[in-house]
């Protein structure tokens, strides 16, 4: 009796296995190992993708409703995704929100809430990156959290100024400056919002406050017409996604460290660098384009109407396609990527270091700061020092080319263009590669290493010219008398 008994107890727990190993297979970690990706960046795109729902979830049942509803709709499904991405490290950024309330209600509006805002917010930050650094590329709670100290800062900044004279204010900070005092529902509704939460785009809380009164919307008072807009913007990044997908198993940055790639020939190393930086980007372009159609959608999108009365959808914008795949200069390339942040940057750092009467000066501390905000490791100073270095040169040559007659007309013989375009594009991504090395190896011995392959070859070719083009321009441009005579 008891064989069979244990007989059929064997036999009734087999599906019970079955069922458990085909759960087992089914988790995420085994899905996200099949398609060759961590668990963690495969819930980060679930949770990205998921704003989609969601914001169709607000159009069909909350947009009528009450704004607290709607607040307690962008906490609720925030926090729900950071729970599901980090777990219990979701207090890090619930804890920093309820302190950012207290000390605006506490303090004011004053030019201590500010500071205090700035150095509580940054300071924990970095020591966010301090303890969970690694020397990888690891999505932990503080990928989410950098996004939010900057939203919490400006908050800070926004109501500081809604405090002033509005006479004593910019046009720019009249429209971004908080006239009310925020909730404690309205301040997490803003930092949560589920469209932006984890990888931007930055708003303002006036812009927030915006679509939670229904006022971004092409049609006063109903739903906007954004579905299209929308689509658009996640084809796009769907586009992307697959690119990199099936790119990524063949360009890794790890090759860079490997043996191989050091005994190969310098022109090959050069131009795996090349190839290599252009995709790259590809996985920040796929996130911010998917992001950016969640906040199209719920009307967050929203910029007013243009010249011809059709409807502008990029107020959330963090990329400029075209302009990223078709520039030619490094300025382009910046001003085609993480628009949302560089604009956060020029509005509440670098236009605030105005008092220095310096520009270069401020441009390099708002670089410096970006580097900071991205991280700890050196590899992010390098990466801002090659940018602020790489931009001061090609400011030079552009210069050097407007000023003088002779290279203007040689610049200037249209069948020579496609030609000059080339080499043009070839030192952009060459030395753009350059630059991403050391940002996305973090640490000196990976990046040092690759560049010593290569003889450092960004920085000779930049810091040589920076030295180089103004005797070039004292030597070529000729004297405003010696050209009004010319004329």
């Amino acid at each position: 009796m008891a064989s069979a008994a244990e007989g059929d107890v064997g036999t009734a727990t087999e599906p019970t296995r079955v069922l458990q190993w085909g759960f087992q297979e089914l988790s995420l970690n085994n899905l996200a190992t099949s398609l060759g990706a961590s668990e963690q960046a495969l819930r980060l795109i679930i949770s990205i993708f998921l704003g989609y729902p969601l914001a169709l979830f607000y159009r069909h049942y909350l947009f009528y409703k009450d704004s607290y509803l709607i607040h307690l709709f962008h906490t609720f499904t925030g926090l729900s995704i950071a729970y599901f991405n980090f777990g219990n490290q979701m207090y890090h950024s619930l804890l920093c929100v309820i302190l950012q309330f207290l000390i605006l209600r506490l303090m004011g509006r004053t030019i201590t809430a500010v500071l205090t805002t700035f150095c509580f917010q940054m300071a924990y930050l970095l020591a966010g990156y301090y303890w969970t650094a690694t020397g990888n590329y690891d999505i932990k709670w503080t990928m989410p959290h950098c996004v939010l100290t900057l939203k919490l800062i400006g908050l800070a900044v926004d109501y500081f100024d809604g405090g002033k004279d509005q006479s004593s204010l910019s046009s720019e900070q009249q429209k971004y400056a908080i006239r009310g005092i925020p909730s404690l529902l309205e301040v997490a509704g803003f930092s949560y919002f589920y469209g932006a939460f984890l990888v931007g785009p930055q708003f303002s809380m006036n812009h927030y406050m915006k679509l939670v009164h229904r006022k971004l919307t092409d049609k006063p008072g109903e739903i906007p017409s954004s579905t299209i807009p929308a689509l658009k913007r996640l084809s796009l990044g769907l586009i992307y996604l697959v690119g990199y997908v099936f790119l990524s198993p063949h360009i890794p940055e790890n090759y860079l460290l490997t043996e191989d790639y050091e005994n190969r020939r310098f022109w090959f190393r050069c131009m795996y660098m090349l190839i290599w930086g252009k995709f790259v980007l590809y996985k920040y372009v796929t996130c911010w384009l998917v992001t950016e159609g969640v906040c199209i959608l719920t009307g967050l999108g929203f910029n007013d109407f243009d010249e011809n009365g059709k409807a502008k959808w990029d107020a959330c914008a963090n990329m400029k396609v075209w302009l990223f795949e078709t520039t030619p200069r490094f300025t382009g390339t910046i001003a085609s990527f993480n628009i949302n942040t560089n604009a956060w940057v020029a509005r509440y750092f670098f236009k605030r270091l105005k008092f220095l009467g310096n520009k270069e000066l401020s441009q390099g501390l708002s670089l410096l700061f970006l580097a900071l905000w991205h991280g700890l490791h050196s590899g992010y100073l390098i990466c801002f020092q090659m940018e602020f270095l790489i931009v001061i040169v090609e400011r030079q040559a552009a210069s050097l080319i407007r000023d003088s007659p002779t290279l203007s007309n040689l610049a200037s013989i249209t069948v020579l263009q496609p030609f000059y375009y080339l080499v043009q594009q070839t030192i952009h991504w060459l030395f753009m590669g350059y630059s991403m090395t050391a940002f996305c190896l973090f640490t000196w011995d990976k990046w040092f290493k690759v560049y010593k392959s290569i003889y450092f070859l960004g920085h000779v070719f930049f810091l040589s010219l920076l030295f180089i083009l103004p005797y070039l321009h004292k030597a070529i441009v000729p004297r405003k008398e010696k050209l009004k005579k010319m004329e």
